[in-house]
Order: structure tokens, then C-alpha cells, then sequence
């Protein structure tokens, strides 16, 4: 099944446009943040900036998958769940880890001599001074944890969706969507650059939000969700593996369809 919705005139023109090949998706993550709000939960949804792809729209954390992506996971099941082989599975789980961490300095990682825990506030200078070495790529993930005694909780990231852009963009991700619940003690904070506006708000509220079709899809899953233990129950459920790629139609009328799939 698949739905379909009119794109804007920007993207209808760049589809009208089109004549291939289509640019190779690049491999993407992005980490969907949820917090308890009275009887049900909030999400974290930030503004890109003009001057970012995509910029003015309402997203997740996230971004491309970086060479030093290369985490020890404490999963095992990442190939299968993902959809690719070991390495580059875990390359995606650790993207997810890094761009949460560098966009929100939300950490999903806690002692090893405390493999139920995580990290406890990250919001000091030493913490920021080293997100701010990880986001320059001075430091990786992987240095960061060993040398504060840490590994990563990727068990705490729930494998929701992949998104694969449409072949007219001539910037294509290849995106796998994780679902994560925001670690007691710790506070998510714009600090990336990257956004020009940052939000807690119930899904209700992204109501007229722009936004592109599968953050929009996301949110429409999860709503059928009122609980955050409904989400971690249904992301047990979920096809991460199978691409989503939505395909463009030009109807008689001129009109550019976007159809997506369900």
C-alpha cells in the first residue's frame, strides 16, 4: 500500500527535471527521542537551518554515517534487524549514537562496571568540551568512551524504519530511523549549530509542522502508540531492514505525485 501526497513547487520542478541516473544514497541515521509527559510522551524535533540540507523543515537528530563509525554494539542482531552486513550495521548504530550525542548531547552510554546504567548529566565543560572534539572529528566515539571507562547502550536504541530518498534529489540518504528513550538525569540542549529552533511536543502538536514525508510518517506511527512502553513493544514489530522509497508519478493535469509507501 501506498499513499500519495502533491510535492511542493521546488521538489515538483526538480522532479519534472530529472533525467538520471540517480547520485548513490548515502548511509544515514537518525534518532527519533522520546520523553514521558503526563500520561503519554513527548518527542524532540529540532528546525534545520537555512543554510542546512533540507533546511527549514522539522526533523530528528541525525545525519550521514562518518568513517570513524565503528562501535563494539552489544547487539547482536544488528545485520538482520538493519538489513546490512556487520560492519556496516554497526556503523549506522554508531551514527545513530554520535549524531544524538553531538546534536542534542544526549549520551545512549554508561559504565562498564555498570551495565544497567547510563550516563549521568552531560552537560558540564568537560562533557561539552568533548562533544564539541567529537563533532569536529577530533575525537571519536569510540576514543571518548574508552577513556572514560564507558561502552555504548546501543540495546537502547529501537530500530524503527529506513527512508530512501527520492531518485530526483541530487543529495540522496539511505536513512535507518531508531527510536530512543531520552536516559534519566541527562537534558537534550540545541547545542550543534545546525538547527535555528529546538522543541519537547506531542505529536498532536506537530500538527502543520513542515516536515518531510517520512518524518511525518514517523510521527504518524508512533501516535497509534500512547505509551512509551506501546512504542518499545511495537518497535519489536518493525521492518528496519526493507527500504521505503518513495516514487514519483507525473499525473495528465502536470501534476508531481509523491507516492509513500505505508
Amino acid at each position: 500500500m501506498t499513499d500519495s501526497m502533491p510535492l511542493p513547487p521546488a521538489m515538483s520542478q526538480r522532479a519534472r527535471e530529472f533525467t538520471g541516473p540517480p547520485v548513490p544514497a548515502r548511509p544515514a541515521a537518525t534518532v527519533v527521542l522520546l520523553r514521558p509527559h503526563a500520561d503519554t510522551f513527548q518527542v524532540y524535533v529540532l528546525r534545520r537551518a537555512s543554510t542546512m540540507v533540507f533546511g527549514g523543515l522539522y526533523a530528528f537528530p541525525g545525519g550521514t554515517v562518518d568513517p570513524s563509525d565503528r562501535p563494539d554494539t552489544i547487539r547482536a542482531d544488528w545485520p538482520g534487524r538493519l538489513g546490512v552486513p556487520t560492519e556496516e550495521a554497526h556503523a549506522v548504530v554508531g551514527a545513530a549514537a554520535r549524531e544524538l550525542f553531538e546534536e542534542t548531547g544526549i549520551l545512549l552510554a554508561g559504565p562498564l562496571a555498570e551495565p544497567d546504567h547510563t550516563a549521568t548529566a552531560t552537560d558540564g565543560v568537560d562533557w561539552e568540551t568533548d562533544r564539541a572534539a567529537v563533532q569536529r572529528r577530533e575525537l571519536t566515539m569510540t576514543e571518548l568512551l574508552a577513556r572514560r571507562g564507558m561502552r555504548l547502550r546501543d540495546d537502547l536504541l529501537l530500530p524503527w524504519a529506513r527512508w530512501i530518498t527520492p531518485d530526483f534529489e541530487s543529495k540522496r540518504f539511505d536513512t535507518w530511523f531508531f527510536v530512543a528513550l531520552l536516559p534519566e538525569s541527562q537534558t537534550a540542549r540545541d547545542v550543534s549549530g545546525e538547527a535555528d529552533r529546538t522543541a519537547w511536543i506531542t505529536i498532536e502538536d506537530t500538527a502543520g509542522l513542515p516536515m518531510l514525508p517520512p518524518t511525518r510518517r514517523t510521527l504518524d506511527q508512533l501516535a497509534a502508540c500512547k505509551t512509551i512502553p506501546d512504542v518499545v513493544a511495537a518497535s519489536a514489530h518493525r521492518d528496519a531492514a526493507a527500504p521505503l522509497n518513495p516514487r514519483v508519478e507525473l499525473t495528465p493535469d502536470g501534476q508531481v505525485v509523491l507516492h509513500i509507501p505505508s
